[in-house]
């Protein structure tokens, strides 16, 4: 059995980007950026790490209509 899920929340880095197929479906492609904080030897620290995010259909449509850079966001997919 294979398991494909992907649960991203964090910030948007940019604008959406929406465009269509040739088929004249829409497509929105965006960055985002998430934050992890921990502590080592008694330092604090912090990662970041950057995530491209490509969306089809109806939830493209909204992601553009809705989102703009800094935006917190809750994204879930495959």
């Amino acid at each position: 059995m294979n398991f494909n899920k992907a649960i991203i929340a964090g910030r948007l880095t940019n604008d959406p980007d929406r465009r269509s197929l040739p088929s004249g479906d829409p497509v929105t492609s965006f960055s985002m950026a998430t934050n992890r904080y921990y502590t080592t030897q008694g330092q604090k620290k912090e990662d970041v790490e950057f995530h491209n995010v490509v969306m089809f259909g109806k939830m493209a449509e909204i992601a553009a209509q809705y989102l703009k850079k800094g935006s917190i966001a809750l994204i879930e997919g495959r």
